[in-house]
């Protein structure tokens, strides 16, 4: 009996933590001040406009905006600057092809550079001889738990805008949501996965139970 407990209460962990992780969406990056090794590569889920929304950084010291190369090519220009626009605003960057490749660009105006979500770009925006990694956004879904405005849910990503290693870590400088993007990795097990792990603790602990020894009559 005492296994079967055991998996009982493994299982009702499992349960309470993944209501708790859907509880809420991880935004903000959730580790401000440590790098964010992670790495991700984007793509247009489906064919048709690609409209971005801002959600964040607007008090960052730094005036930046956002672009995006569609496979390695520039398209759309820069918009959605962090210190004009509000919560919410969009910017469309034209049309893509479902399995385009998706680059994010920070266009940072203060400093005359450019930052990209693809990490192995960033060599020439940090610090000279900085050997560490370039990594300079954190993406997560957004299913709008908590609704940030009126955007609808989507992915999110969030740039950080200093230059590494002297930075904050914080990437909430140039923070936006899209709607027609996928991105690998994906996160963090959906809830139903969670429940299959759960249901299969139970059919393991119904199993020990069913093999245990019938206790002799007194």
């Amino acid at each position: 009996m005492r296994k079967i407990s055991r998996l009982a209460s493994v299982a009702m962990a499992l349960a309470l933590s993944a209501g708790a992780a859907s509880a809420a969406d991880l935004i903000p990056y959730p580790a401000a001040g440590a790098y964010n090794a992670t790495t991700y590569a984007f793509t247009a889920t489906t064919t048709g406009d690609l409209t971005a929304a801002i959600v964040g950084g607007f008090s960052a010291g730094y005036t930046n905006e956002l672009g995006v190369l569609v496979n390695g090519v520039a398209q759309g220009g820069f918009g959605l600057n962090n210190h004009t626009s509000v919560l919410g605003d969009t910017y469309n960057f034209g049309p893509v092809t479902a399995g385009d490749s998706l680059i994010f660009v920070l266009h940072n105006l203060s400093r005359g550079l450019d930052a990209f979500s693809l990490a192995s770009m960033n060599l020439a925006y940090d610090s000279v001889g900085y050997a560490g990694g370039h990594n300079h956004v954190y993406s997560t879904a957004y299913t709008a738990t908590p609704a940030l405005g009126g955007v609808a849910p989507g992915v999110y990503v969030g740039f950080e805008d200093l230059a590494f290693p002297g930075s904050d870590y914080n990437y909430t400088d140039e923070s936006f949501v899209f709607r027609n993007i996928t991105r690998t990795p994906a996160g963090v097990p959906e809830p139903a996965t969670w429940a299959m792990l759960v249901m299969g603790l139970g059919l393991v602990g119904a199993g020990l139970r069913a093999r245990r020894p019938a206790t002799a009559a007194a």
